[in-house]
């Protein structure tokens, strides 16, 4: 009988081993990254015509998200981000306050927005091409990026770190963003520039 039990473990853990070597196999290239806001390396701007006369940027301060990447196979990859939309920062409080409020991000109904990539794909060089659903104020659309791969290494602090950035663009009533901003300002560009650390 005791035999028998120490069979039976020792095959169960053969299997188990034997999954895991296949599942590393698999993805053996895969790296993952946590984005690096704690330390200021990210960023998530915009980018709006201010009456057609110049432009307007602005961040949002708060948001974290990760993502991996296959410098094997870039369409494994893929990167999550969540942003706090009441961070939104245009450096002029008076215009932030109106952000906030119901006539753009209505930031007490909608806390939150999210992007989820679906698709990463390798074009030349270090350029890629991106694509996911972004939600903002309930609404999903779905959002492509052009990215550039910056670059990657060891830090100074033993860490390994890889950096991206990508910009696409989208217009406002596709989120339900109706406010009267002028046709020049219906289209907002979003920049992303990400620093993860490899864990």
């Amino acid at each position: 009988m005791i035999r028998q039990l120490i069979a039976a473990a020792f095959l169960a853990t053969a299997s188990t081993v034997a999954l895991a070597d296949d599942q590393a196999e698999g993805n053996g290239s895969v790296e993952h990254y946590l984005i690096d806001t704690r330390g200021a390396h990210a960023f998530i701007q915009f980018k709006i015509s201010h009456l057609g006369f110049s432009w307007l940027y602005g961040r949002f301060n708060d948001f974290e998200g990760e993502f991996t990447f296959d410098p094997a196979d870039p369409a494994n990859s893929s990167v999550e981000v969540t942003i706090q939309t009441g961070s939104v920062d245009s450096n002029h409080e008076r215009r932030d306050n109106h952000l906030r409020n119901e006539d753009f991000l209505s930031v007490e109904d909608f806390p939150e927005a999210h992007f989820r990539s679906t698709s990463f794909r390798h074009i030349e060089g270090e350029r890629y091409h991106m694509v996911g659903e972004f939600t903002l104020l309930g609404h999903t659309r779905t959002l492509e990026f052009e990215v550039e791969h910056v670059g990657a290494g060891t830090d100074p602090w033993g860490g390994y770190r890889r950096g991206f950035t990508g910009r696409t663009t989208f217009a406002l009533a596709d989120f339900g963003i109706d406010y009267d901003l002028g046709p020049e300002a219906e289209v907002i560009e979003i920049i992303l520039d990400v620093e993860g650390i490899r864990q």
